[in-house]
């Protein structure tokens, strides 16, 4: 398993092999972990992997329902569940959405999530020692930690490039 992060990927990259990527990955963890992978599951995580941006579980309702398939928000939420639990979406908590996980780690990994305010891309990255001062922090302070979430707000590269003033 990886635990190397790349930045944002090129707005032009080759987006049909890191999504055959993904979906590879994300049947092998399933099989793995002994969840099975229907042809749902498969549909709403293509969906969600289709861009480098988080979608709602309504979004996806919303695409489902365009292509024929008219799916409950329950059984949405289930199967972003199952998906979430296998590590192979996240949930991004500032906009009740989910993102799919681009990169082979496991659910221990130390990453914190970058969003790009202008394009919406999200990406991981890794960053053990900001997740090891906020755990320091927090003992220092008697609490006891149960969950933590780090999701920072910015620009991209390919955004900022564009913000920027050209002299």
């Amino acid at each position: 398993m990886s635990t190397s992060f790349t930045a944002f990927p090129p707005k032009d990259h080759d987006h049909c092999a890191c999504l055959n990527t993904a979906l590879g990955r994300a049947k092998a963890r399933c099989n793995e972990q002994g969840i099975k992978w229907t042809a749902l599951r498969e549909q709403v995580f293509l969906e969600v992997a289709t861009s480098h941006k988080p979608v709602s579980a309504y979004d996806l309702i919303d695409v489902l329902a365009k292509n024929g398939k008219r799916v409950a928000p329950v059984s949405i939420y289930r199967i972003l569940d199952v998906l979430q639990s296998a590590g192979l979406v996240h949930r991004l908590e500032s906009r009740n959405a989910f993102f799919a996980c681009m990169a082979d780690h496991g659910s221990a990994a130390h990453t914190i999530t970058l969003v790009c305010e202008d394009c919406d891309r999200v990406i991981e990255a890794a960053a053990p020692e900001a997740l090891q001062a906020i755990a320091a922090a927090a003992k220092a302070a008697n609490f006891m930690m149960r969950h933590t979430v780090v999701e920072v707000s910015g620009l991209c590269a390919d955004c900022a490039a564009r913000e920027a003033p050209s002299c």
